[in-house]
């Protein structure tokens, strides 16, 4: 059990960055984005393919971000040039990386198991079991830091603006579209990092692993914010990472249930996001009814009314 337990946060931090990602475009841009399906097994792909001709790991990793940014740039442009639906564009997108992905990676799969990778370098640095969890806890605070500062730049806070009010801030003669591209790209970018990070814990990249990763995504910031609040933007980038944590705890934990299997892994992560979606309201509206029956109950009326 604390096997599996230890194997969930460990998968979780590194998840947690392309939560962060998800994040960017979800909370930050307000657009939904579906290209991360896609972005998530393109990092893979193109660290992978990199890996086996015999580039550095680390180098690999770093051009799968470079990927990735590209990826969430066309899907940007589809939409802002292309005057298509943002959710229709992510889906315009998701599909064409499928047919990329293959061509990257020549074949379904690639395994990695017998190649030096990011990971087996680190546990070759610290020759500790915690090694890696130590490792990607500081890489994925870093990223938060950094992306941070980000939101607090010029740019950062005409990205947020555009989220928050777009019409208002194109009354102001600023560049929208342009702003949207480069919201998608680097959401992207660190969607694609993650995917690259995956492939060499998991030990191979398959082009179907990237199924289901928006879900994953959304899951992790709602769970976060639910958990930690979003009272600032540290505050919820924060949140994100412990709700990608969570999430994985709670998937490890459901599939020890005897009835269910690794493949019911998507119904879990379904009826995670349901859950988080709906508790939150239902706690409110109870917690609104509390305040009424208890100001009914001040003003000397009847409670029931």
């Amino acid at each position: 059990m604390m096997t599996a337990m230890f194997g969930a946060v460990e998968s979780g931090v590194i998840y947690a960055i392309m939560a962060l990602g998800v994040y960017l475009s979800f909370r930050v841009l307000d657009f939904p984005d579906l290209t991360v399906d896609g972005s998530f097994v393109t990092g893979g792909a193109v660290a992978s393919i990199l890996i086996v001709n015999g580039t550095n790991p680390f180098l690999a990793t770093f051009a799968a971000l470079f990927a990735g940014f590209l990826a969430g740039c066309a899907t940007g442009v589809l939409h802002t040039k292309g005057g298509i639906n943002p959710l229709l564009s992510g889906i315009l997108m998701m599909i064409a990386l499928y047919s990329i992905n293959l061509r990257i990676m020549g074949k379904p799969n690639v395994p990695l198991l017998a190649e030096e990778t990011v990971l087996t370098k680190i546990e070759a640095w610290f020759a500790s079991d915690w090694g890696i969890l130590l490792f990607m806890l500081v890489l994925a605070l870093i990223i938060k830091w950094i992306t941070d500062l980000f939101l607090k730049t010029e740019v950062g806070l005409s990205l947020r603006a555009v989220g928050d009010n777009e019409g208002m801030v194109r009354s102001f003669s600023a560049n929208t579209g342009w702003m949207k591209v480069l919201g998608l790209g680097l959401s992207n970018a660190l969607v694609a990092f993650s995917g690259a990070l995956v492939a060499q814990y998991n030990g191979f990249n398959d082009v179907g692993m990237g199924i289901g990763m928006i879900v994953i995504g959304l899951a992790s910031v709602i769970i976060g914010e639910a958990v930690i609040g979003d009272s600032s933007i540290a505050r919820a980038t924060l949140a994100v990472l412990v709700g990608a944590v969570l999430y994985r705890i709670i998937v490890t934990l459901a599939l020890r249930i005897e009835f269910l299997d690794t493949g019911d892994m998507k119904l879990i992560t379904a009826i995670i996001v349901i859950i988080a979606l709906i508790l939150p309201k239902v706690l409110d509206k109870q917690k609104a009814a509390a305040r009424k029956k208890k100001r009914l109950q001040q003003l000397g009326g009847d409670p029931v009314a």
